[in-house]
């Protein structure tokens, strides 16, 4: 029997499997940005760039800081700024395009660009919540599969593998890879597919609850996290309760 108003869903479940009984969650997908991982504090970023870019001098002025953040928020309100954000991960070439188009209007950064966009990318640019592999090695315990589901517009591998958490993570699905953002069907299912996992025993994580949360539409279960800058532990803990122990 069918509700009177469908649900939008990327999949179609015989009505055997909507009376069946709830699968455990055998398998999770984690998004990578705010979730997993965070991008090095602004102010770090900045003095890598001025110590690369020979303009370290300048951050030392008074109010330097609070200056070339306010630029960077009142940059990335322009309209031309907006619009180039657009669908920015589905491509290293867009992204790239993306920055420079917004660094361009920031003092600091203008004529600093590449350089500016090297510190971005480093292996060591991103690193992972306090709880993220003490979460991951639990799930590893437990033997359930992870993959890794990102809107990204580089190979996020290379920061997985700085901090010694690839071997964690089983397969990584990446926007610029597949040509397609979140939340694309197409995303979701190949992680699955490629966890060997059954859409309706895995569960989904991320922070946005219309980029990740369109898990749900393609039959997963979805846990998101609160969308705020986390500096100490994420939550992630909290997973481990929505899957079986051992």
């Amino acid at each position: 029997m069918r509700t009177l108003f469908e649900t939008p869903s990327a999949y179609t479940p015989s009505d055997a499997e909507t009376a069946a009984p709830v699968l455990p969650v055998r398998a999770v997908l984690f998004d990578f940005s705010n979730t997993l991982f965070r991008m090095i504090p602004l102010q770090t970023w900045l003095r890598r760039v001025g110590r690369a870019s020979g303009r370290l001098a300048l951050l030392d002025q008074p109010g330097a800081e609070a200056e070339i953040s306010h630029q960077l928020r009142s940059a990335f309100r322009l309209p031309s700024v907006v619009a180039l954000q657009q669908g920015r991960d589905l491509s290293a070439e867009r992204h790239r395009q993306a920055m420079r188009g917004w660094w361009e209007h920031v003092d600091f950064l203008r004529g600093a660009e590449e350089t500016a966009y090297r510190e971005l990318t480093a292996p060591d640019a991103w690193t992972p919540y306090p709880d993220t592999g003490p979460t991951l090695r639990a799930l590893r315990a437990r033997g359930l599969r992870v993959a890794v589901v990102s809107d990204f517009a580089w190979d996020l591998r290379t920061h997985l593998v700085h901090h010694g958490l690839d071997g964690l993570i089983d397969t990584c699905v990446i926007s610029c890879e597949q040509g397609r953002e979140k939340p694309d069907p197409h995303l979701f299912l190949k992680a699955c597919a490629d966890l060997g996992s059954d859409p309706r025993a895995t569960l989904m994580v991320g922070d946005n609850p219309v980029r990740d949360g369109g898990a749900s539409a393609c039959g997963l279960r979805t846990y998101i996290l609160p969308a705020e800058n986390r500096t100490g532990e994420r939550g992630l803990a909290d997973i481990l309760r929505l899957v079986p122990g051992r």
